[in-house]
């Protein structure tokens, strides 16, 4: 055991949260530097964390076969590009994305025929959160079996993923408008269709936003998931479950890396967009 590590690493730890205890009672004026000490808060944690990891890690001389540090993996990232954008464009460009675009505009879609058809409703929703309680590891082989081992079965796997969360909130959200509002679009004489656009909708934006952040997180874990039950050799899954058996866990811990930065990334998308398309809603004023 190397002491000087670890207490290293604790010294950092201890001055770090003494720092981020300062700047979080920081009521800065100028909007800049609010926005620059609401940055450096959480990039302060994270960077706090991989300093602890390291420490431990080199401290206690934990084989790197259970847990490597954070510059090994960092190497490995370095030193594996290539595969790591391979992975990346098969499993994030083609599957996460693809699937995503078509599971939340077919939730949506059908959410609004939803809404016209008070049938529909009473008969497909109960079944939609059926479905959407069923784990990945059931559905996944099927779809695997059904679409063939490349991308488009892990795009189904997403689709079904992301369909029943943005249906729910949809419906949820178009009947977010308040009677009094309905009837006064009523008395302006406004069909349906003009209530929709015009009152429905933006009232259920919020509603929509947040299933489209969930799905964001979804999306990727469900084709990573769904990679582990066959694919081409190539994808994040695939290179996490064969690494794993290689006990090369540094790659399998780059492929994590890779895969958590582009799923914040891809959340950290939607949610600006969120700020962007709802500046109206109350959560948005306030933040």
């Amino acid at each position: 055991m190397r002491t000087e590590i670890v207490f290293g690493a604790l010294a950092f730890w201890i001055a770090a949260w003494a720092v981020n205890e300062w700047l979080v009672r920081l009521e800065p004026q100028n909007r800049l530097v609010a926005r620059a000490t609401r940055l450096a808060v959480p990039l302060l944690f994270g960077v706090t964390i991989l300093v602890l990891w390291e420490g431990i890690v080199r401290g206690f001389n934990i084989p790197s076969v259970l847990l490597p540090p954070p510059s090994m993996i960092w190497q490995r990232i370095l030193t594996s590009l290539p595969v790591l954008a391979a992975d990346f464009r098969q499993t994030f460009l083609k599957a996460v994305l693809i699937g995503y675009v078509l599971g939340c505009g077919s939730g949506f879609i059908v959410a609004i025929l939803i809404d016209r058809s008070p049938f529909l409703q009473r008969g497909l929703l109960p079944l939609g959160n059926f479905v959407s309680a069923l784990p990945v590891i059931g559905i996944a082989p099927i779809l695997v079996m059904w679409f063939g081992f490349d991308w488009p079965s892990k795009a189904a796997v997403v689709v079904v993923m992301t369909f029943f969360p943005m249906l729910v909130n949809t419906v949820q959200g178009l009947a977010a408008a308040s009677a009094m509002e309905r009837d006064l679009m009523r008395t302006y004489a406004a069909g349906y269709w003009q209530t929709l656009f015009k009152l429905r909708l933006p009232a259920a934006a919020p509603f929509i936003f947040n299933a489209l952040k969930i799905n964001s997180t979804l999306a990727l874990i469900g084709a990573i998931v769904a990679e582990f039950f066959g694919t081409p050799i190539v994808g994040m899954g695939f290179r996490i479950s064969t690494e794993v058996g290689r006990m090369n866990i540094d790659m399998v811990w780059a492929e994590i890396a890779v895969a958590a930065l582009a799923g914040s990334v891809f959340y950290g998308v939607v949610a600006l967009i969120e700020r962007a398309a709802t500046f109206w809603h109350p959560s948005v004023r306030g933040g």
